[in-house]
């Protein structure tokens, strides 16, 4: 455990120091994205993901509706990268 302290205080500082930095944009707050909003951008997360490493692009609406938000988006990524236990059969 001795051999990993050093690494392990770089790594918490680290995360601690880039989430400091982390931002949300506050442009939608009165009409919160729901279902059907997180369901689209769970669907289009793998090219959401690559417009936000070139431009100024969010893949996670905020402010967002919640619970129903979340599950639209987790069913949305799971629809598009097949489910997760489609590999899964004997």
């Amino acid at each position: 455990m001795k051999r990993y302290l050093p690494f392990l205080i770089v790594v918490l500082f680290a995360g601690l120091l880039f989430t400091g930095c982390a931002t949300q944009s506050l442009g939608n707050i009165t009409d919160p994205p729901g279902f059907l909003k997180g369901l689209l951008h769970g669907f289009i997360l793998l090219f959401s993901f690559i417009a936000s490493l070139f431009t100024d692009y969010e893949i996670y609406a905020f402010p967002n509706a919640g619970g129903w938000y979340n599950f639209g988006y987790l069913l949305g990524v799971m629809l598009f990268f097949g489910g997760g236990g489609a590999k899964a059969r004997c």
